[in-house]
């Protein structure tokens, strides 16, 4: 390591936590700045792929992470009204083809093992960030309560609508992909109870997806299986805010997927509290690097929950950052540009692929799943991409 770094993070979510980690195991003072008032997470799952359970595994937390999650054994996809199989991705043999497995959680849960795994860090919430600038000597974050920072280094890890992103680079609105989302968490004896013994063991041990021509319900099994996440996704034209916290209500989740065979439904009954969300996404960036500023995750390059990698490419962000600021010697600034210039491509690609898959999915038949080897293959906690 060169010489210890003082780091603020703006943004106390996954990437921002996994980046707090890394750089603590690295010997770096970390500051995290939130700005909603409580530290947590809201929402329901997330699927989390082998190039992020690495990171997870590298980061020593692996004993915890697999305690929490579930090893789904595939990914299968049905039609929506006969329930008939239309494709099939195992998942069992990703230890031996990866180099670790692919994992669901429950998205409070992993956000918990991160904030834990952060010790050292000091974390300030209630603390919204209005603006940055990278200094001669570092960067700087000034704050609305009227204070600022100072800091070698700034990392943007403030999601969609980013503070620093803006800051950077202006203001520019996130496109609405006219999709509408909704999420919640039951317990999975009454959703198996709700759906019928027939497909049980498929709910407890798979990821299972119906597809109709004007949307989908995903079913996975959370927290080592005591827990079925539910989502329920629809095209529509209607407008949506960027919220996971948006309430809803089971009378219009259940208008959205009129028609349905109520054995699927039913599981909606179950919810004991509705969310829904509009989906939105961004054009990749030229630049995610000024001075002694960069950007992480969703601030970065937020994209599409179609291949489900949201979080995974900001844990693996995390992990290249904290490393090129290790070996800091010709600077921050340099050290941050070296940082994006390793993840910017793989980051981009992702973006549009997720795009692309959104857009296959409208087609009716769908084609097969875009393949995603070349993203579950990737380490980054081995070697720099070439």
């Amino acid at each position: 390591m060169g010489r210890r770094l003082r780091i603020v993070i703006v943004g106390a979510g996954i990437g921002g936590l996994t980046a707090a980690r890394a750089l603590r195991l690295r010997g770096h003072e970390v500051a995290l700045f939130e700005r909603a008032a409580t530290l947590g997470e809201v929402g329901a799952g997330l699927q989390v792929g082998p190039s992020a359970v690495k990171v997870l595994y590298a980061l020593g937390l692996g004993d915890r992470l697999n305690r929490i999650a579930c090893a789904p054994e595939s990914f299968s996809t049905f039609n929506w009204s006969d329930g008939a199989l239309v494709h099939r991705e195992p998942f069992q043999d990703t230890f031996k083809r990866y180099g670790a497995p692919y994992l669901t959680a429950h998205r409070a849960d992993l956000h918990q093992l991160l904030a834990e795994g952060a010790s050292g860090a000091a974390i300030h919430v209630g603390r919204p960030c209005v603006s940055v600038a990278s200094t001669e000597k570092g960067a700087v974050a000034s704050f609305a309560d009227g204070s600022s920072v100072e800091c070698d280094a700034l990392i943007g890890a403030d999601g969609i609508r980013s503070v620093v992103r803006e800051t950077l680079w202006g203001k520019e609105t996130p496109r609405y992909t006219h999709y509408m989302g909704w999420r919640g968490v039951v317990p999975m004896e009454q959703a198996l109870a709700a759906i019928g013994e027939a497909s049980a063991e498929i709910h407890r041990r798979d990821i299972t997806l119906w597809r109709s021509p004007t949307g989908v319900m995903l079913f996975y099994p959370l927290r080592a299986g005591a827990l079925l996440n539910v989502f329920g996704g629809r095209y529509t034209d209607e407008w949506a805010e960027e919220s996971w916290t948006l309430p809803s209500s089971r009378a219009e989740l259940l208008s959205a997927f009129e028609g349905w065979p109520r054995e699927r439904l039913a599981v909606f009954d179950l919810l004991p509290e509705v969310f829904k969300w509009g989906i939105f996404d961004r054009d990749p960036l030229p630049r995610w690097s000024k001075g002694n500023v960069s950007l992480l995750g969703d601030a970065a390059h937020p994209m599409m929950p179609t291949l489900a990698q949201g979080a995974a490419i900001a844990i693996e962000d995390a992990f290249v950052l904290a490393r090129h600021l290790d070996n800091a010697a010709s600077g921050v600034a340099a050290a941050l540009t070296s940082y994006q210039d390793e993840r910017i491509a793989r980051a981009s690609r992702v973006q549009i692929l997720a795009r692309d898959q959104f857009e296959d999915n409208r087609r009716n038949p769908p084609p097969a799943p875009r393949d995603r080897t070349w993203i579950f293959e990737h380490d980054v906690t081995r070697a720099r991409a070439a």
